[in-house]
Formats: structure tokens, C-alpha cells, sequence
């Protein structure tokens, strides 16, 4: 095979890999990161690396981890490159102060909000597991724990969930 028709092959092995993951990258790195312009610039920078690194993924049915991996990685390589702007809230717009007093009006939004609260921790192994159907022995893979202190973690989060839960419909009902 020449090289033009190897690097066609290469091309067309990556495409296939990310348009059957794309999705899960995204949605895993808007988790992780909480905002989704900044889970998009992380994605774009894992597809890169990605792309450099493919000689290294040896079988493709290995490459949904191997990806997520990659953005767990590059998700942290955000943050340590950039730091956050900061707002202070005092010198706020009246549109943007009207967006800070907006309070969500789903249950879902408040779950979100709440998975959001969570300790990255707590947070990371919670959405590993349930909305990317991980098992607690990939997430231990994956984040470099033991299965137990996957298990623990997820019991833990899934107790902080109930507590933030329980404490808003308190106060929802005494207001």
C-alpha cells in the first residue's frame, strides 16, 4: 500500500471512530467542564490529539474509552493552561442580574443543577455511570481507582443528590 492509500485508510478509520463517539465526547466533556462552548474547544482539542495519537489505539473496540480518556485528559489541560474570567456580581447588568435571580422551572434543570453542585469526585463517576452506561469496573479503569472506591464514590454522590433534593423541596414548601 503507498502512502496516499495508507494515509486515505488512516483518514477513514478516524472518521469512523468519531462519528460513532462524537456524541458521548461531547456530552462527557460538557459534564465535566459544565459549560458547553468550553466542552466544544476541549473536544476539538481531544479530536486533535486523537488524530496525532491513532497509530496508537490498536483495536477499535477499544476506542470509546480511548477517547474519553483523551478528553478526561484534555479537560484537564484546559484548566491548567487557562484561568476563568471572573464577574463581580456587584457591577452586574440588570439583564444579567435577572439571569442570576431566573430560577429553573423543571425538576430536571434542578437535578442538573444539582449533579452540577457536585464535587468533580462525586460528579464524574455519577455521569460516567448513568448516562454514559459505564460499568463500575470501566469507570475504575478509566479514572484510575479501584472498583470499591468507584462504588463508593457513586454511593456517595447519589446520597449528596438526595440531601440537595430533599433540602430545595424543603425550602420550596415552607416559602
Amino acid at each position: 500500500m503507498n502512502s496516499s492509500s495508507a494515509e486515505a485508510e488512516r483518514r477513514r478509520r478516524f472518521d469512523r471512530i468519531v462519528a460513532v463517539f462524537h456524541a458521548d465526547m461531547f456530552r462527557y466533556a460538557a459534564w465535566l467542564c459544565r459549560d458547553r462552548a468550553i466542552a466544544e474547544d476541549v473536544v476539538q482539542e481531544a479530536m486533535l490529539r486523537a488524530w496525532k495519537s491513532l497509530d496508537a489505539l490498536r483495536d477499535d473496540a477499544a476506542a470509546k474509552h480511548w477517547l474519553l480518556t483523551i478528553v478526561r485528559r484534555e479537560n484537564a489541560r484546559y484548566f491548567e493552561r487557562r484561568r476563568l474570567e471572573t464577574v463581580d456580581i456587584d457591577n452586574l447588568t440588570a439583564s444579567q442580574a435577572a439571569l442570576l435571580a431566573e430560577a429553573p422551572n423543571e425538576e430536571l434543570q434542578e437535578l442538573r443543577e444539582s449533579i452540577y453542585e457536585l464535587d468533580d469526585d462525586y460528579r464524574e463517576p455519577l455521569v460516567l455511570q448513568v448516562l454514559m452506561g459505564y460499568s463500575t469496573a470501566e469507570i475504575g479503569e478509566l479514572m484510575g481507582l479501584k472498583q470499591g472506591a468507584v462504588l463508593t464514590r457513586l454511593h456517595r454522590a447519589r446520597l449528596k443528590l438526595r440531601e440537595k433534593v430533599a433540602d430545595e423541596q424543603l425550602r420550596e414548601s415552607g416559602e
